[in-house]
């Protein structure tokens, strides 16, 4: 079985590009879905390389679905892949996508790159995505081009947007006048964020409070506090070392 550099480096179909250092990126988070069934669903499809592109990578086991804003697109769709046309920062199309789509594994996000429209489509389709699937978007450099949005910093771009969910997943931990503006959906539904060049990749999954625990025999004297731990946390361990006797 070929791997996803093999099929990108042999392809010679429809025009298909990507960014070099995306496709073993691709193939470490999508590896898992080959030859099963399961719904993947790529906004942006341009002249359709990339659907030639995953059918191979995947099988025909899959159910790919294909979004774009050119009409044209809509010849691209035979037998397991399917494609639905508009744009993807109109979130009247999206709404009216999401009432039509099944549940999505993988959700890949390669549309127009501007902040509003990676913005939109976040705030209205990660919903769309099962638990224990992927929400992907690439091509994360145009939040740093005026041309599309964004700006070095710039806080309506996708990076300083994206950057919020390393708080919310901490949510758990927040402060009770942080909590309100920490613990949200993020908090509660993704495992991991992981932040690659022009590349994000959020792990989905229904999480639960964190828990601490202790292992072990104690081995000191003094108690953490003497050394600069908070007596809330000390006095959970003494709790601990209580039980253990």
């Amino acid at each position: 079985m070929q791997s996803l550099q093999e099929i990108y480096d042999n392809h010679n179909g429809r025009l298909l590009n990507k960014w070099n250092h995306y496709i073993a990126i691709y193939d470490q988070y999508f590896s898992k879905y080959r030859n099963k069934e399961f719904v993947f669903l790529e906004i942006g499809i341009a002249h359709g390389g990339s659907l030639q592109m995953w059918r191979e990578y995947f099988g025909p086991q899959a159910t790919i679905i294909g979004v774009d804003v050119n009409p044209e697109c809509k010849k691209f769709e035979e037998g397991n892949t399917k494609i639905y046309i508009g744009s993807q920062e109109d979130e009247n199309f999206l709404n009216q996508l999401k009432s039509l789509l099944p549940k999505v594994d993988v959700l890949l996000d390669d549309g127009g790159h501007t902040m509003k429209q990676q913005i939109t489509t976040f705030n209205i389709l990660f919903d769309q995505v099962k638990e224990n699937g992927l929400y992907a978007c690439e091509d994360l450099h145009t939040s740093y081009w005026f041309e599309y949005g964004g700006g070095y910093k710039k806080k309506t771009s996708f990076i300083e947007f994206s950057k919020t969910f390393i708080d919310y997943i901490h949510g758990w931990h927040a402060t009770k006048k942080e909590k309100p503006k920490m613990f949200n959906k993020i908090t509660e539904s993704v495992a991991g964020i992981h932040f690659y060049d022009s590349i994000l990749i959020l792990e989905k999954k229904k999480m639960q409070p964190p828990i601490v625990s202790f292992k072990g025999k104690e081995q000191l004297d003094y108690h953490f506090e003497q050394y600069g731990q908070k007596k809330k946390f000390t006095k959970r361990l003494k709790q601990w070392l209580k039980l253990q006797q």
